[in-house]
């Protein structure tokens, strides 16, 4: 197994030194969120995009993706009513694919709940519409330069549009590409009220990265989610991608909550064999 770690929990840090700070842990990756870089990736130039890319090639942690990609700038919807809306937002998105290309990175995380709500008045049937269609388009671009957009199923209490892992895979179905497949969510799974099992062998066909977290919104480990359960059922589909540490609660500080999750990950998946 590789194991990454998303990197707003060094909030307040330099990136390289997030980067040398990883390298020493043993870490293979980092999920990068780009409103921690910039309110608007536009506004990232070549030079720093190469800067980033030979962070991760110096220091040998894999710059997996990005994730929380809608977070800004302000007014970005992927199911809104306004055409001029979804437009923008698939145009931003388009702008995060070739940033992510740019930077290394390879997997583009789709969660942004309030940027995907069904909003009141709007019909079910019109936003899964207008999110087909929207992925639809930016698979396409993913699909060029070689990247993947995973949607991302979430607790009912983050978002009302894409809730369970089956709601995913009909996504997944409909928008049809290569570059759009799933991303299982270990503290969202367990919304689900079903076997972790279940989930991800549900969505196995399609699943291409995975975010270990727990029950509690801290680290892997930290909480009640069973995670031998968890290792034995992505085993039993040989998962082959990342596993990516992302919380939630940040107040053990980012220290002990990177060293200590790449710690139970690391008894998990590799000595409990």
């Amino acid at each position: 197994m590789k194991f990454s770690i998303c990197n707003e929990l060094f909030e307040g840090w330099k990136l390289e030194d997030v980067f040398s700070f990883l390298a020493d842990l043993g870490y293979d990756g980092i999920e990068i969120a780009p409103f921690t870089l910039s309110d608007d990736v536009r506004k990232i130039d070549k030079g720093e995009r190469l800067r980033i890319r030979e962070l991760s090639e110096t220091h040998n942690v894999k710059i997996v993706g990005l994730h929380w990609l809608l977070v800004t700038p302000k007014g970005l919807h992927i199911t809104h009513p306004d055409p001029l809306v979804r437009k923008k937002t698939q145009d931003y998105l388009v702008e995060l694919i070739k940033f992510n290309s740019d930077i290394g990175g390879t997997v583009l995380v789709f969660g942004s709940p309030k940027q995907r709500d069904v909003l009141e008045g709007v019909s079910r049937e019109s936003a899964w519409k207008w999110a087909v269609e929207g992925f639809k388009r930016c698979s396409k671009v993913a699909d060029d330069v070689g990247c993947i957009i995973t949607i991302e199923p979430l607790a009912r209490h983050l978002t009302n549009f894409i809730n369970t892992v089956d709601e995913a895979v009909k996504l997944i179905e409909d928008v049809n590409s290569d570059a759009f497949k799933l991303i299982l969510d270990v503290y969202s799974m367990t919304d689900e009220k079903r076997p972790y099992s279940d989930i991800i062998r549900r969505g196995a066909k399609y699943l291409v990265h995975f975010h270990a977290n727990d029950t509690n919104g801290l680290g892997p480990g930290f909480g009640e989610a069973n995670y031998q359960e968890i290792v034995d059922a992505l085993r039993s589909i040989q998962y082959k991608g990342y596993l990516s540490v992302e919380v939630f609660d940040f107040s053990l500080g980012a220290r002990y909550i990177a060293s200590k999750s790449l710690e139970n990950l690391k008894n998990l998946f590799c000595l409990n064999v």
